[in-house]
């Protein structure tokens, strides 16, 4: 059995080992091609310090390739009586190198490997969650302009209220992302700074070159304070969960319209059948079990935020074990939301749309407001020409005129859509996933 990295002469309670380690181990396969990342760009920097040879690092950096391949193809393993991912690869190195495996921790603590790990996972799952964003957003514009000119009721209170559009419906939920997109970048140039250097949380007395590690691995600056690359731990994950819960209550809201609009009393939307479910005495049942448990996950996911803040706000500076179980909400959220998305882009790009629904003469109220405009348009104050068409309402003389005439910007006539493209493309620039793409390409001998 291997022995742990801080294991001396005394061995700990089994049942005290096992109530500390928890779910460490298991969650930990999430952060190992990180970790193996992290270490390349750690003992490179080592070697320009002159606290490895040239041939060690060649050896390392042989053998670590390797583990990163292990791990890119979902096969790395923490081996039984191997207490994390950090553990593990030391042990795997120090099995084929010898003495050499051991020299990796120099000038480090687990404390700042795990923040680096999990700024380094983090990041790279922004960057998927952005990229599932950006292709719902294509989806919902594409849709929003081809049915531009199909009318649907608009609602205040459950209401009808004043006559809506699908181009106006699917492009709301569209500009809802970009501002998504807005968040989750100011996430990760928060998540997007090396932590590496920090060691338990004061620094060391090695003379670290850490700008040397935060270029190699492609972050946009430091953490400078080392106190604070420490405090930063839960700091980050529940910044980045609120950018999450952000694009999840766009998505909730978006699959609470579609289950309401696809139900018969209803009828504005057909989901296609294949997203749909049936009963076991119903025969006739097509129900959204897509969306329902969209919204369900998607509601789960905003309360991450919360999760995160209950357990990190007590604890005063410095590191405690209680980040730990951080892990357990952060990690698994990403795939959550992911899934999601996937799912609401096929659905939303295969949905079908009611271009009748206006004549039903339940509808025919949600005219009022354009007469009323109309008569003030023509000259009768705004308050007599509301008075006259509410008292035609009542007495059951009112006759709707089924046209709209919206121009203003944002209206059914005048959506903006290449303005709220536009806007997303600058957001998605922004986040430049470029940098961290070709600095781990270059670490791993790829680029």
């Amino acid at each position: 059995m291997a022995q742990k990295l801080w294991e001396k002469s005394v061995q700990v309670n089994k049942d005290i080992e096992r109530f500390t380690v928890g779910r460490d181990r298991e969650m930990d396969l999430y952060l190992a091609k990180h970790d193996v990342l992290g270490s390349m760009a750690h003992i490179t920097m080592l070697q320009s310090i002159g606290l490895l040879e040239k041939d060690e690092l060649e050896q390392l950096l042989a053998e670590l390739k390797q583990i990163y391949a292990l791990a890119e193809r979902g096969e790395f393993v923490i081996e039984d009586g191997v207490e994390d991912v950090h553990s593990q690869v030391e042990l795997m190195l120090t099995r084929k190198l010898g003495d050499v495996g051991k020299k990796i921790h120099s000038g480090r603590s687990r404390n700042d490997q795990v923040l680096l790990d999990l700024k380094l996972f983090t990041r790279e799952q922004i960057k998927d969650i952005a990229l599932a964003v950006e292709q719902l957003f294509g989806v919902l514009i594409r849709q929003s302009d081809r049915y531009k000119d199909v009318l649907m009721p608009g609602y205040t209170h459950l209401q009808i209220a004043m006559p809506s559009s699908f181009g106006l419906w699917f492009g709301a939920y569209a500009e809802s992302l970009v501002d998504d997109m807005m968040f989750l970048q100011a996430a990760f140039r928060m998540c997007n700074r090396n932590p590496l250097g920090s060691a338990a949380g004061y620094g060391s007395s090695f003379p670290l070159d850490r700008t040397m590690t935060t270029r190699l691995l492609g972050f946009d600056s430091m953490n400078y304070n080392v106190v604070y690359a420490q405090m930063g731990r839960g700091k980050m994950e529940r910044n980045v969960a609120f950018a999450l819960a952000t694009i999840a209550g766009t998505l909730s809201k978006l699959a609470f319209d579609a289950c309401l609009f696809n139900s018969q009393n209803f009828g504005f939307v057909k989901l296609p059948d294949e997203c749909t479910t049936g009963s076991s005495i119903m025969p006739h049942k097509k129900n959204p079990d897509v969306f329902e448990l969209t919204r369900a996950k998607c509601n789960k996911l905003q309360s991450l935020p919360q999760q995160i803040m209950m357990i990190a706000n007590n604890l005063p500076s410095g590191y405690f074990r209680d980040l730990q179980i951080i892990k357990e909400v952060f990690l698994p959220a990403f795939q959550e939301l992911k899934d999601c998305l996937q799912m609401t882009t096929y659905i939303m790009n295969e949905i079908k749309v009611n271009d009748h629904i206006l004549d039903d003469d339940r509808y025919s109220l949600i005219f009022s407001v354009e007469e009323v405009n109309r008569l003030a348009r023509e000259g009768m104050p705004f308050r007599d020409a509301y008075k006259k068409v509410g008292l035609d309402i009542e007495a059951g003389r009112f006759t709707p005129r089924k046209e709209v005439h919206h121009t203003h910007e944002g209206s059914i006539g005048n959506l903006c859509n290449d303005r709220i493209a536009r806007l997303m493309e600058q957001v998605v620039e922004g986040f430049n996933f470029s940098t961290m793409e070709q600095a781990e390409k270059r670490l791993l001998g790829r680029g």
